[in-house]
């Protein structure tokens, strides 16, 4: 049984109420997707925090080693892994408590997806961050 992603006025609502996205895979390089997203995101006035234990900065901010080393509450946990990595992370997401868990577009993995929403947690898989923001801004 596969978990079925947020209506679209639901994916709206998320990105209009929560602000601060920690994002999982977050990298360096900015010919990457999951470098120009999260620039974007900062860009809208979101509160980005990258987590890669390989950078101590990223887009000029702190990156913590692993999502359990953000202070911080954390609204979004966004992931830039492949699909087979996300179980990984699981365990730090619950702990987290995020509102919502974030698979970034071709990420999908339904049984870290069910764990997740076990707790709670509302799951969206395979979208895009910035592409969903852009839909947000067209609506306004």
């Amino acid at each position: 049984m596969s978990i079925e992603n947020p209506s679209q006025d639901e994916i709206l609502d998320i990105l209009k109420n929560n602000k601060t996205i920690a994002v999982i895979g977050m990298s360096k390089n900015p010919d990457k997707d999951a470098n120009s997203v999260p620039a974007y995101m900062i860009e809208k006035g979101y509160n980005v925090i990258p987590v890669n234990p390989t950078a101590d900065v990223i887009l000029g901010r702190k990156s913590y080693r692993k999502l359990s080393d953000i202070p911080e509450k954390v609204d979004i946990v966004d992931v830039f892994r492949p699909s087979e990595d996300v179980p990984n992370y699981v365990d730090d997401v619950i702990a987290k408590k995020p509102k919502v868990f974030w698979m970034q577009l071709g990420i999908r993995n339904d049984q870290a997806a069910r764990r997740v929403a076990e707790k709670g947690i509302t799951v969206i898989q395979d979208r895009c961050l910035l592409q969903e923001h852009r839909k947000l801004e067209l609506a306004r």
